[in-house]
């Protein structure tokens, strides 16, 4: 065993100045705590990696406590000094560690027992005391779990988590869900890397780790689940994914990978983090330095079936709507189906040819990620203990394909945060950051399509052109085939007989369906040729031909405002935020914490996203302020109660509550029940607020103000039917509101026969104002006629008035067979209670109601006639079972996602000597490619092999 103890040096004179002033305070305000605090870190003797949950405990008594993920303990007694402390963890040595009055922070590493166990004791395993006694569902990775996932990395790992949904719109885009109302714009969860956000300052959400961290670099994952504002702050809806990265005062010297694959992927990554240390030999600073790098060929979205419920099928001669085909859209104007059977035979509905989206898409994924972080210890005697003031700046940058209203080719996109912090742990923090992203040259390909088009034709034109041709070649050709005609009689009184046999003219069509197909393309073809009749028009712009090339890339470098009219998106927003915490711990509480954050966005989009042209600029302000209690009580303290009260407040809307309350219960050693009442609000987007985005058949818009006289799309098809105006209707859509959401957890987690780990929970929820989308049109009407002058599809930002209630439960079970091999299983139900049909408004579920994961993983396994000391051998294997559903996005991305599941597998060969890790492995090894979100690429196969150097 090694056990290091050090004497404090002589504070100096300023420093005892400062500890007066706080203990005069303290005393003042009586609160100062006679206990004795006892803080020390625990690591490995060999590796010095900090030994997560290690039991610390006073001889002869049941006071105690646990490491939490830094090794770090503290353990508060009314006993006084000189004290023995007992310190155990499975698989190592037993060791008891003496404690005098006055004793600098304990410095403890362990050693490992040289013999196998034949059973574990898994009361602590991988858990901290904080995780078992949280009152909110929980799921987390830590460094192992990074390094031994069966994931290409660790962000799409976190699938395998309880109740997580992963779901993968393109390579470089993933996006994490808990608890249903998914979305491939994850609004609703809220993402942080070090306490700061790391969402886009213009979009409002993360794009998952595409600007985020170094795996190198993150130390762990916590995915707290549900509903969590009155804990994290406004848009912790659905649930918060928190990243923590390496401290480099505890994580220093050089770490690399090379990670290559299929798909052409390539992926390398360096991190160096040192320590310095001043004459005394007091770690004074640390700094880290992170770099990474990928390169792969994305996957292709490749689906032409039609879109779901569209109005044509495969087979319908004039062709229909593909889902990963733009401009080849349903328009009213091409719809003859409500004409008389006998006029305009075999038309029916007939669609533009459009175009691919691998015609248009960039799917050369890139990914560079840079970190530089400066820590400093104020007080460096103190150690682990010293407040710390930490400096550092991340950029991000890359190419990937993004999927929400539309599909979104991001080419050259920048993410920069700069981040300054002062903190002591556990006790207060003051954290300010900054972030700034750049569109770059991304651009939108639905739009870029309907521009080439109406670059060679516009639509009224080109369905004319279509028209006339159709009717001037085919008019006749069904009589002459045999196609019935209208029969005409007069009867002995001299009325018209008009008289039709519709079973007939059915049977005709589809026993002529070749025929009706060759026609159609013919007229097709003909309509994209310049018109005969408007000499500006063009031919269509065939992709891979230079002139197609020509005019795309002229459309894709020019704005898509007013002016430019093009389809490149301009956005350099950025946010500014600050955030304070302090923690006290008075006599009659474990702690009592209050704090507050600020935040203000400057979104800028010249005209391409929001209405900030024409000189108009755009700011938006919040602010919230919180405090939260946290106790413990009982004969042991078996009971851990917290109550959290947060008001937040955004310039545009009213004052938010959002209070939270809890009380875990642990009835014996290694088991907690929990009970739990959480909410949770989020304010509208900068899009809900100011979005102002031509798509082409529609002005996405913000509701800031609300909007009068909107045509309802129903009342218009009635219209179109007899140009009669009184037909119309017309409706109005209040301003925009935050939405709301309550839950009610309750769970548990235990500890069965030394070698089950439970973790069980269920939740009801229940969400109010729901924020969706409404759609109507503005127009002007010829009074003569009746025809529209002027009309324009628009889809506001809007709420629901209903309100929606959704329960689930979730169960996770680990069996340790020994020290070695492990099975794990998990399963969670999530259920939409009540779908209202006449409701637009509430946004889809998307998310499956049953969905589970089996795992296997060895880790540190003997190889048979190596050195046990300098070979170690690991696997891990999880399979994923997904239920289908039905992912309801935009009208071009709504649809069924079918049933369907995934097999990871990796294998590693760790080289002790020489810190070394070979990794080979594969996500979705079996190939069962499958759409994870409707629209996006089927998802296949993804074999790899990583070098790893370092820790």
């Amino acid at each position: 065993m090694i056990c290091h103890f050090r004497n404090y040096q002589k504070l100096n004179y300023l420093n005892k100045i400062k500890i007066g002033v706080f203990l005069l305070l303290m005393i003042g305000a009586g609160t100062l705590s006679a206990q004795t605090i006892i803080r020390g870190k625990i690591v490995d003797a060999q590796d010095g990696e900090p030994l997560i949950g290690a039991n610390v405990r006073i001889e002869n008594t049941e006071v105690g406590t646990v490491t939490d993920w830094d090794g770090v303990f503290r353990l508060e007694t009314e006993l006084n000094p000189p004290l023995t402390l007992i310190l155990s963890y499975v698989g190592y040595e037993n060791m008891k560690v003496n404690y005098a009055q006055n004793d600098p922070p304990l410095n403890i590493a362990m050693n490992s027992q040289s013999i196998n166990l034949g059973s574990v004791v898994i009361k602590s395993e991988r858990l901290t005391e904080k995780q078992k006694t949280a009152p909110l569902t929980v799921e987390s990775l830590d460094l192992n779990a990074i390094k031994e996932t069966a994931s290409t990395n660790f962000y799409d790992g976190l699938g395998a988590l309880k109740g997580v949904d992963l779901t993968a719109a393109s390579l470089g885009f993933k996006i994490i869900n808990t608890r249903g109302f998914n979305s491939t714009s994850p609004v609703r969860s809220l993402q942080i890397i070090d306490g700061v956000d790391n969402q886009a300052p213009g979009l409002n959400f993360s794009l998952g780790n595409f600007l985020g961290s170094s795996e190198l670099d993150v130390r762990k994952v916590d995915i707290i689940v549900g509903a969590s504002s009155a804990y994290y702050g406004p848009n912790a809806f659905n649930g918060v994914i928190s990243m923590e990265t390496k401290d480099p005062f505890f994580h220093h010297g050089l770490s690399a990978y090379v990670k290559g694959g299929e798909r052409n992927m390539l992926e390398t990554a360096v991190r160096w983090g040192h320590v310095l240390r001043n004459d005394q030999g007091d770690a004074w600073m640390a700094y880290k330095m992170n770099f990474s790098f990928l390169r792969a060929d994305d996957w292709e979205a490749e689906n032409y079936n039609p879109v779901f419920d569209t109005e044509a099928g495969v087979g319908n001669p004039g062709g229909y709507d593909a889902v990963n085909i733009y401009g080849d859209e349903y328009y009213p104007g091409n719809d003859l189906t409500t004409a008389p059977p006998w006029r305009f035979v075999g038309m029916g509905i007939w669609h533009r040819r459009g175009y691919k989206e691998t015609d248009l898409v960039d799917y050369d994924t890139k990914n560079i990620k840079g970190n530089v972080a400066l820590h400093f210890r104020t007080n460096p005697d103190a150690e682990y203990l010293s407040p710390e003031i930490i400096v550092s700046s991340s950029l991000g940058n890359g190419t990937t394909v993004y999927q929400g209203d539309n599909r979104f080719s991001l080419r050259n996109i920048l993410f920069l945060q700069n981040r300054l912090e002062f903190k002591k742990k556990d006790k207060y923090f003051l954290r300010a950051y900054m972030t700034i992203d750049d569109a770059g040259d991304s651009f939108d390909p639905y739009f870029t399509a309907l521009r080439l088009q109406e670059q060679a034709k516009d639509e009224t034109t080109w369905s004319a052109d279509y028209t006339n041709y159709y009717r001037s070649n085919y008019a006749k050709k069904p009589v002459e085939l045999g196609y019935p005609e209208l029969q005409i009689d007069v009867d002995e009184s001299g009325n018209i007989i008009t008289s039709f046999d519709r079973d007939a003219a059915q049977m005709w069509l589809d026993a002529n369906q070749d025929l009706l197909k060759e026609w159609h393309q013919n007229a097709q073809t003909a309509a994209n040729q310049p018109s005969p009749v408007n000499n500006g028009s063009k031919a269509f712009y065939e992709p891979g031909t230079d002139r197609f090339r020509e005019v795309f890339q002229r459309i894709i470098s020019r704005k898509s405002n007013s002016t430019e009219k093009g389809t490149r998106f301009y956005d350099k927003s950025a946010l500014y935020h600050l955030h304070g915490e302090y923690k006290f711990e008075p006599t009659f509480l474990k702690s009592w914490t209050v704090g507050g954050n600020a935040r203000q966005y400057r979104p800028d989009s010249d005209g391409t996203i929001f209405y900030d042209s024409a000189g108009v600029t755009l700011t938006n302000f919040e602010f919230g302020i919180y405090s939260g209690l946290d106790n413990k009580w009982g004969n042991r303290e078996q009971w851990t109660t917290t109550l959290t009260m947060r008001l937040d407040k955004n310039e545009n809307f009213n004052w938010l509550f959002s209070p939270a309350a809890s009380v875990v219960y642990q009835p014996k050693d290694n088991t907690y029940l929990r009970l739990s009442f959480s909410s949770a609000i989020r304010n509208p987007t900068l899009s809900d607020q100011f979005l102002d985005f031509n798509v082409g058949r529609a002005i996405l818009s913000g509701n800031l103000h609300g909007v009068d006289s909107l045509i309802s799309l129903d009342s218009f098809d009635e219209y179109r039917k007899t140009l009669e105006t009184d037909k119309l209707s017309y409706f109005s859509i209040d301003p925009i509101q935050p939405e709301s959401v309550k839950t009610v957890e309750a769970g548990v987690r235990t500890s069965l026969w030394n070698k089950w780990y439970l973790d069980a929970g269920y939740y009801y929820s229940i969400y109010n104002d729901f924020i969706g989308y409404k759609i109507g049109l503005k127009g002007t009407f010829d009074a003569q006629t009746g025809l529209t002058d002027e009309l324009q599809a628009y889809r506001y930002s809007a709420n629901s008035t209903n309100q929606v209630t959704t329960q689930g439960a979730s169960i996770g079970l680990n069996y340790y067979l020994n020290d070695v091999l492990a099975l794990r299983g998990n399963y969670s139900w999530n259920k939409l209670n009540k779908a209202f049909e006449d409701d637009p408004i509430i946004p889809a579920f998307n998310t499956p109601e049953h969905k589970f994961n089996l795992g296997v993983s060895g880790r540190k396994m003997k190889i048979p006639s190596l050195d046990l000391k300098n070979h170690q051998l690991g696997f891990n294997i999880n399979y994923k079972w997904i239920e289908g559903f039905l992912f309801e996005g935009s009208p071009q991305f709504t649809g069924i996602v079918p049933t369907y599941d995934l097999l990871d597998v990796q294998i590693n060969w760790n080289f002790i000597n020489l810190n070394t890790t070979i990794k080979i492995g594969a996500s979705n090894v079996l190939n069962n490619q499958k759409f994870q979100t409707y629209g996006g690429p089927r998802i296949g196969r993804l074999g790899y092999i990583t070098i790893l150097y370092g820790n």
